[in-house]
């Protein structure tokens, strides 16, 4: 959380959310409560973001792109979405949104 915070006194947001997204995901793993953490199963807003276009099946450059960060950022989000939402693939994701009206 401590990364996370110096990222975002950065100015880095895109940064500071995906440290804050990992050391969510540890205090999980470990049992400690979610604090923070508000959205459906886990997924940050940006994190739902990328799995809305991803559901348009749009590639991981035309999500950056669009949202204006890296191709790195936005493999490092899908990455999260498919843990967090214990599937293996981006049509998977796409399913799992659908089924459970994330998006």
């Amino acid at each position: 959380m401590l990364i996370s915070e110096a990222c975002r006194a950065l100015g880095d947001e895109d940064s500071a959310q995906l440290e804050r997204d990992a050391a969510l995901a540890t205090f999980a793993e470990l049992g400690a409560a979610k604090a923070g953490t508000t959205d459906a199963f886990g997924l940050s807003s940006r994190e739902l973001e990328v799995l809305g276009l991803i559901t348009r099946g749009l590639s991981n450059r035309e999500i950056g792109s669009t949202l204006s960060i890296s191709e790195h950022t936005v493999a490092r989000h899908v990455r999260n979405i498919l843990t967090k939402l214990g599937v293996s693939s981006r049509t998977a994701a796409s399913a799992f949104a659908h089924d459970h009206a994330l998006l």
